[in-house]
């Protein structure tokens, strides 16, 4: 395998950013801090306020290890699709565990990435923008050692870049691989003929050039079935099959990647994919949500967790905690932690435990979040339970794209027993 490039700059660290005015959940103690100062305090979780986001150090840890150990035995990399917490911290975990490089999916979540010290990218998208296509080839021209590649799915595509690139005038030209589509997904060439018209005008391009085959099987089915898993191993092959094509006619000038996977269906695409790889091609997982994986849908779907599968599962690596603020009737208990604060598009957050306040001894708690407003949870629980309005609740949570980006400042804890010690502030750019 390929390896990850080794950056050749310093690393973009938050730790000296300063912690000025007051930070959503973060206590009183960091204003003004910088980073590095607040944590030099050893701050416990019980100095923070809800609701809040917390990340566990252990299962960070657990996650990065089991997929990168999963991909070495098979032969592919990995590129983890950084959209899924837009922080470099955490892409740095991935690649110190082995990572080829990350994806993303926007040019401002590219510019982050450079910023970063990422030295390999892969914008999983055709990045047409005049503007966007002008700054990547100066950035480029700067610095050879910086490798991004985006995609193509048509003619239109290929003619909107070469236009662009022409215009800027890039010392190099710029990787493009062909995105192959399906009927009724999201974008993509819908089928292999018009791929290869795609791969064509790459070819004839004068500030392009062809380093492969991409696609997405997560847009073609949404859960495990037999129909669904056919779905996604059928399309595969096609995807397979074009790169095969185009290998054999010569198509591409150097190395190819053929890439594909999401977090849910990422044993079906090596499965498929993965006898591809050779020396002049590049297998490539994309998946992103394993990190953080969470205790909804990637707990349901995620192929380390079917059965019959040997290994530890991923572990959910996210919780939100949340107060008690009302119980305003039997059976109904008010939460401040609404949807400005944890996810709820892929199912709502799951009530797990509750304590007396965060950082203290927890007990098992049974019930159902059945809504959630802009700061507000609706449980529902036996009215028989003994919680109070004081009181903190955590909350398994479903979907970690959509739960980072309602936060800036992330803390990070260790294990330990009760009230742990806040390691690390993770940041997001979204």
């Amino acid at each position: 395998m390929a390896g990850p490039i080794t950056d050749s700059r310093p690393r973009w660290s938050s730790t000296a950013d300063r912690l000025d005015g007051p930070q959503k959940s973060l206590p009183a103690a960091a204003d003004g801090r910088t980073v590095e100062e607040f944590l030099a305090g050893g701050p416990r979780l019980s100095a923070f306020s809800t609701p809040l986001l917390v990340l566990d150090d252990a299962a960070l840890a657990h996650n990065a290890d089991r997929m990168a150990g999963w991909c070495a035995e098979r032969g592919v990399e990995l590129a983890p699709h950084g959209k899924t917490t837009m922080a470099p911290a955490l892409w740095h975990r991935q690649l110190d565990a082995g990572a080829w490089g990350i994806t993303v999916a926007t040019a401002s979540q590219l510019w982050v990435a450079v910023a970063a010290g990422v030295r390999r990218i892969q914008l999983a998208g055709a990045l047409v923008d005049p503007v966007a296509l002008g700054r990547l080839a100066a950035a480029r021209d700067a610095d050879p050692a910086l490798d991004v590649s985006s995609w193509a799915d048509s003619a239109d595509t290929v003619a909107a870049m070469e236009a662009a690139l022409a215009a800027a005038a890039p010392a190099r030209p710029l990787v493009v691989l062909v995105e192959l589509g399906a009927p009724g997904g999201r974008t993509g060439a819908r089928d292999r003929a018009s791929a290869h018209a795609v791969a064509a005008a790459v070819g004839a391009a004068e500030h392009l050039v062809l380093g492969g085959v991409a696609g997405y099987e997560g847009a073609l089915a949404h859960d495990s079935s037999p129909a669904g898993l056919d779905t996604v191993r059928g399309y595969l092959h096609e995807l397979a099959a074009l790169h095969r094509e185009l290998r054999a006619g010569d198509a591409y000038p150097g190395r190819a990647v053929v890439t594909a996977g999401g977090s849910a269906y990422f044993d079906d695409v090596t499965d498929v994919l993965a006898p591809l790889a050779d020396p002049g091609t590049t297998v490539l997982l994309r998946s992103g949500a394993y990190l953080i994986h969470d205790d909804g849908f990637y707990r349901g779907i995620s192929p380390l967790a079917r059965p019959g599968v040997a290994g530890q599962p991923f572990r959910s690596a996210m919780h939100a905690w949340a107060r008690v603020v009302s119980r305003p009737e039997p059976g109904l208990v008010l939460l401040d932690a609404g949807k400005r604060d944890v996810p709820f598009d892929e199912g709502l957050p799951e009530p797990q435990l509750a304590a007396d306040q965060l950082g203290r001894p927890t007990r098992p708690l049974a019930g159902e979040i059945t809504a959630v407003n802009d700061q507000h949870a609706f449980l529902r629980l036996d009215p028989a339970d003994p919680l109070r309005v004081g009181q903190v609740v955590r909350l398994g949570l479903s979907h970690p794209c959509t739960a980072f980006d309602k936060w800036r400042w992330i803390p990070v804890v260790a294990d330990g027993a009760d009230d742990p010690v806040v390691t690390e502030l993770v940041k997001t750019y979204f």
